[in-house]
């Protein structure tokens, strides 16, 4: 299938094995991430997202946390190749910001989006080429699996129980069944998965 109705919608996040993408203290709280998001698994991991992709859909909260850091990686001679493949990648690709507050953008190659995230989705496989990345933000990942309109799942389980956080995985969520197409497993536990959605 090629042409713009060809869009994939990709979804990236990290998890604990309790289901959280962050840790008691709040949506700040990555301590039980930080030992493994720069282990071989994760780089190659992070490199394996944006490689079809063309837009990067990101929340509000995301967005300036991402630009603040990534474009500095894309600059620095000295980092992780792959970080700086993908640091290049986000300043270079199309990003679109889902939010309430800002009325303009701060970054280039950037507009801001007033709606919800199932109409945005809707508008943007409507036009364009690449898939449409959702990168680690679980306010616009949710109500896009309640939506069902996530084509692939990018995940990475931590072996570390948070005990408390937000959870990706809400009650009430439509049925759906997914195939696992990738899978690789760390040195200190951790596991990179890909999941496609079965239609």
């Amino acid at each position: 299938m090629t042409g713009p109705t060809a869009r994939k919608v990709t979804a990236n996040l990290s998890l604990t094995l309790d289901g959280r993408y962050n840790g008691p203290g709040g949506p700040g709280d990555f301590s039980a991430f930080a030992p493994y998001v720069t282990s071989d698994v994760a780089r190659d991991h992070m490199g394996r997202i944006w490689e079809d992709a063309t837009t990067a859909l990101l929340g509000r909260i995301n967005a300036e946390g991402f630009m603040g850091y990534w474009p500095s990686v894309a600059e620095d001679a000295t980092a992780d190749p792959r970080d700086r493949g993908y640091a290049t990648w986000l300043v270079d690709s199309e990003k679109v910001v889902l939010s309430t507050t800002l009325t303009e953008a701060p970054w280039e190659r950037t507009r801001v989006v007033n709606a919800p995230a199932a109409d945005v989705v809707t508008d943007l496989k409507a036009a364009g080429r690449g898939d449409i990345l959702v990168n680690s933000s679980a306010s616009v990942i949710k109500p896009l699996l309640a939506a069902d309109l996530l084509d692939r799942l990018y995940l990475m389980i931590f072996p570390e129980i948070a005990g408390g956080g937000q959870r990706l995985f809400d009650d009430g969520l439509p049925a759906t069944k997914w195939a696992l197409t990738h899978q690789e497993t760390g040195d200190l536990g951790e596991i990179a998965m890909v999941y496609d959605r079965l239609r």
